[in-house]
């Protein structure tokens, strides 16, 4: 395929020269080869001042409980010197289900908050100006009822959508191959996924419109170099998938975002951040055909490795947390979330999420670090795992080419295939000692040794453990039954027809969404819609 073959001359077997040692007559040009900030391949960053324009911004993951807890604590980071909004949504909300539905019992609140109707939003963001604050959304099956959700409350305020910035998630590929929710067969998911990016390109020019994710492909177990390829090789199904509704390259192209990992391997990560803006560069020229430059440029959110943290120990997370961050801030980052130490035990507590977001303030204020454009140019290691991690990622993307692309690829398997050989090598290397994990399998503690939390069976003496009271559930059932009670059915159900049709003729579902929400519709009832046109998605057993 043009375009994926590895360059002709990889790097010598024992790393590339070191600016001034010996050999090397002239070191500036050896850096110069590198390419300059800001500059294709983009290789060192997609701006020319990196860090010393603008930081990253500090955008920490919150949601659990109700409306009203999850916007208490979105307002309380914002006071501690937040910059951006990230929303966790529960299992109901990301697999459309209201809180009264059976398939939610037990559910409600629990990984994320719950969130079924146009009040519940707008309690989400009660105090949070929304022109003001950019917002990202981790959904997915339910992005274009999220959005829809978004537009109508700001809408309510005199906000238009035109003024709204953030991202919503919209990557509905890797729920297929890594993560699970998912509702409805890939094709109609895929064509729901592109009425998002078609609306908000067109009618929200400061939202990104998906942010193609392999965070959860290398928490499943995937490599550096297996979550690149995976990643950029679903967007470039995004990508054509956009070409065939008829937008153009360079209309949606700078508002694709990624999202990707910071694991516990720091080099190989801050190389594998490089690796993938400069393939992601080459692919937007090479097999897309753009020349624009902002249309070649990766952009992406970065979160610390979840798969990192460890119940035994727990406070040794905030040190891993720590160098994961720094790997993304040296691997230039456009945004980054840094998880709590206690999330191997539950959601995190107030004084835990305040501490992660210290951690990035103190990288961004004190470490001296931003104040360099691109500080690890030219290291020996950095450049030899960069061109090793894109080399590896190319034979990955040759071989999803030859399988017919993404969408070929995730059907038949190869991801789901090719994460789990991966995770089970690592298992075995941990069980084996291979591969230490300091707590778990290294320097473990006895029970007299130090903890901050206490190891099961002990009364917890230590810092407390957020815990989502059941009875939120049962408050959720009463305000979602409330708010269809106080509604004009008529109007509602016209407007669920309208849906449905739209759904049936191929038409952009999102301005019949914005509709049904206007009218007091629930998330719940425009999911059921698509069930009942689409039909659910059940994976096949062959893998």
């Amino acid at each position: 395929m043009v375009g994926l073959a590895a360059p002709a001359s990889g790097p010598d077997p024992a790393g590339p020269p070191v600016p001034g040692s010996a050999g090397v007559e002239d070191p500036e040009r050896y850096l110069r080869s590198l390419g300059f900030p800001g500059q294709f391949p983009f290789t060192r960053g997609i701006h020319p001042t990196q860090y010393r324009g603008r930081l990253w911004t500090m955008r920490q993951y919150s949601g659990f409980g109700t409306a009203e807890e999850t916007n208490a604590r979105f307002r309380s980071l914002l006071a501690h010197g937040q910059t951006g909004l990230s929303v966790a949504f529960d299992l109901p909300t990301q697999i459309g289900y209201d809180p009264d539905h059976p398939m939610a019992h037990g559910e409600v609140g629990r990984c994320g908050v719950s969130i079924a109707t146009v009040a519940d939003m707008e309690t989400l963001f009660r105090g949070i100006p929304l022109d003001q604050a950019t917002v990202s959304m981790t959904i997915n099956a339910t992005a274009s009822i999220l959005l829809g959700l978004t537009v109508v409350v700001a809408e309510r305020h005199g906000i238009p959508r035109s003024k709204l910035g953030g991202t919503v998630q919209n990557d509905i590929l890797k729920e297929y191959a890594a993560r699970g929710t998912y509702i409805y067969p890939p094709e109609a998911s895929l064509r729901l996924t592109v009425d998002v990016m078609e609306f908000a390109t067109r009618e929200m020019p400061l939202w990104n419109t998906i942010s193609v994710s392999g965070y959860h492909m290398r928490e499943a177990g995937a490599t550096a170099a297996q979550e690149v390829a995976f990643t950029l090789a679903d967007g470039l199904a995004y990508a054509r998938a956009a070409q065939t509704r008829g937008m153009a390259l360079d209309e949606f192209l700078p508002r694709l975002s990624f999202f990707f990992s910071s694991d516990r391997n720091f080099l190989e990560e801050i190389a594998k951040f490089r690796a993938a803006r400069r393939l992601w560069a080459s692919l937007t020229r090479e097999v897309l055909g753009t020349r624009s430059p902002r249309s070649q440029q990766l952009r992406f959110h970065t979160q610390t490795a979840g798969s990192s943290l460890t119940a035994q120990q727990p406070e040794l997370n905030v040190i891993r947390t720590t160098l994961e961050a720094l790997a993304a801030v040296l691997g230039g980052t456009q945004s980054l979330h840094t998880n709590a130490l206690d999330e191997a035990l539950g959601l995190p507590t107030e004084p835990s999420a305040r501490l992660a977001l210290r951690t990035q303030q103190i990288l961004a204020e004190e470490s001296g670090v931003p104040s360099t454009i691109d500080p690890v140019a030219g290291s020996w290691a950095i450049e030899d795992l960069t061109d090793s991690i894109e080399e590896e990622a190319r034979r990955y993307l040759e071989e999803i080419e030859r399988r017919g692309g993404a969408i070929e690829a995730v059907a038949q398997g190869y991801y789901q295939q090719e994460i789990a050989r991966e995770a089970y090598r690592t298992a075995r290397a941990r069980e084996m000692k291979q591969e230490l994990v300091v707590g778990v399998n290294s320097h473990v503690e006895t029970e007299e040794g130090f903890a901050l939390f206490p190891s099961r069976g002990r009364r917890n003496k230590g810092t407390e453990i957020l815990r989502v009271s059941p009875a939120l559930e049962a408050r959720a059932i009463r305000k979602v039954r409330a708010y269809r009670a106080h509604r004009d059915a008529v109007a509602t159900r016209e407007a669920l027809e309208g849906l449905r049709h739209a759904t049936e003729q191929g038409k952009n579902v999102m301005p019949h969404v914005i509709d049904a929400l206007s009218a007091r519709c629930t998330l719940g009832e425009i999911a059921q819609v698509w069930r009942e046109v689409f039909g659910e998605h059940k994976p096949s057993r062959q893998f």
